[in-house]
């Protein structure tokens, strides 16, 4: 848990599409997100933020169209709402190539992906980003995804939803952290042996979902286990989180609720065995800063005249998994019992709020929103850091880099100032930066650390 000496976790939230939680603000003249499918967007990106001191850069991703508001997409395409979308893993290599210090969170879902497969990937960008990976683990939740990836009509349920995602970790542990010792690789020039094949070990798992006899393909990265990342609060995601997470993205608009979830989640982390402070927690905030409080109010009126409402009723219906379209924006908003994202609607409690309170503006339902001078804004992170219990903040931007670059030029210099930003320093892997300490891997009360098998035994039990 953040203590008041110790930094921030500060990482930037997008996604590899033309809006994400921006509702219309695609529109700013200023904004250049039009331009995700070029390169050299996400390299200057990545550049900003590794030389302005954010700590990540977080890229949450969708498989499926938004085809819930109105029954169909048509309005997902025309407010560019999460669409079109591209692969978010892609672009992590020349962005690495280009920085430092930065890590990256890229969300892939597991309810959709072969855990063969992704462990392989999250090897090779491992390797290629100097151990600087993370992964956030999602079990997704537009039916238009299960229909158009597995030819189911539906998604598959909530709760079962996370017992894959159990599984398939379970999988990708033991390729990471178990079939390949260390010192396997030898690469003996003068006796020609590369890798002594006998510390290479299959994993021969069977389970209920996956089956997945051999060996990992790749040789071990930095970090192993990339970091993992997780978002969720229902019952299944807290009790996954407990298990598996290392970072853990928690929303909420009401603070109380927020600090229940992450001292749920940590209590829970405990009865696993594991440490509660190997767990750090993020909340999603949107931020709006200037030289003063006056100049980052006008440049708050000035973002919201591209707000679009529509826009935000898209999402939400997509999260929520309800069509909001003929609702009424100006009615509370009632709870639906759904197999998409129930922490969206459980958020809004019994608070009577309407879809206008809740997606009508800036700082929606995608996070607290932060208006003011370095000064202001840092003391109001400090107060709600020490009042929620988080330990860091997934900025959202309204305008890409414009919003980034901001909080590099005003913000994080206060908060370095305070002792509440890391300073620019050595490379480390992005485990190292998060939790400090000389192993990239995970720590000892991981439960993926215990699928590191003795010498002596090399058989898993499934």
């Amino acid at each position: 848990m953040t203590s008041t000496r110790d930094p921030f976790v500060l990482a930037a939230f997008t996604m590899s599409t033309v809006s994400h939680g921006n509702f219309g603000l695609w529109r700013h003249p200023h904004d250049q997100t039009a331009h995700y499918t070029d390169i050299r967007y996400w390299v200057e990106l990545a550049k900003l933020l590794d030389a302005g001191g954010f700590d990540a850069l977080f890229v949450a991703d969708a498989v499926g169209q938004l085809d819930v508001f109105g029954g169909d997409a048509a309005a997902a395409l025309t407010r560019a709402v999460q669409t079109p979308v591209t692969d978010p893993l892609l672009a992590v290599s020349a962005m690495a190539a280009a920085t430092t210090h930065l890590g990256f969170g890229i969300t892939v879902s597991t309810t959709y992906e072969s855990p063969y497969l992704l462990a392989r990937k999250f090897s090779t960008l491992d390797h290629l980003t100097g151990g600087r990976i993370g992964w956030n683990v999602v079990t997704s939740l537009l039916d238009s995804a299960a229909r158009n990836i597995i030819g189911r009509d539906r998604q598959i349920p909530h709760d079962e939803r996370y017992a894959m995602a159990q599984e398939f970790l379970e999988v990708t542990y033991k390729l990471w952290e178990g079939s390949w010792e260390d010192g396997a690789v030898v690469r003996d020039r003068e006796a020609g042996v590369y890798t002594d094949a006998t510390k290479v070990h299959t994993i021969a798992h069977e389970g209920r979902y996956f089956s997945v006899p051999g060996a990992h393909l790749v040789e071990p990265s930095p970090q192993r286990t990339p970091v993992l990342f997780q978002a969720g609060t229902s019952p299944a995601g807290r009790e996954f989180a407990a298990r598996n997470a290392e970072l853990v993205f928690a929303s909420d608009p009401r603070p109380e609720v927020l600090r229940a979830n992450i001292d749920d989640v940590r209590r829970r982390a405990v009865a696993h065995g594991r440490n509660p402070d190997s767990i750090k927690f993020l909340t999603s905030i949107e931020i709006v800063t200037d030289t003063t409080d006056s100049a980052a109010r006008a440049k708050a009126d000035e973002l919201s005249r591209y707000h679009d409402l529509d826009a935000g009723l898209v999402l939400l219906s997509a999260l929520s998994g309800v069509d909001w379209s003929t609702y009424g924006v100006d009615r509370p908003i009632e709870q639906f019992d759904t197999d998409a994202s129930r922490s969206i609607l459980a958020a809004v409690g019994d608070s009577r709020i309407t879809l206008r309170d809740y997606v009508g503006g800036l700082g929606g339902f995608g996070g607290q929103l932060f208006v003011g001078s370095a000064g202001t804004v840092a003391d109001e992170l400090e107060a709600y850091a020490e009042r929620t219990g988080v330990d860091g903040f997934n900025i959202a931007y309204h305008v890409t880099p414009g919003s980034f670059a901001d909080v590099a030029e005003h913000l994080i210099p206060e908060l370095r100032r305070r002792g509440r930003a890391r300073t620019t320093d050595a490379p480390t892997t992005l485990r190292q930066r998060l939790f400090g300490g000389d192993s990239a891997v995970l720590p000892p009360d991981h439960p993926g650390a215990g699928f590191r098998l003795a010498k002596e035994s090399r058989r898993f039990d499934n």
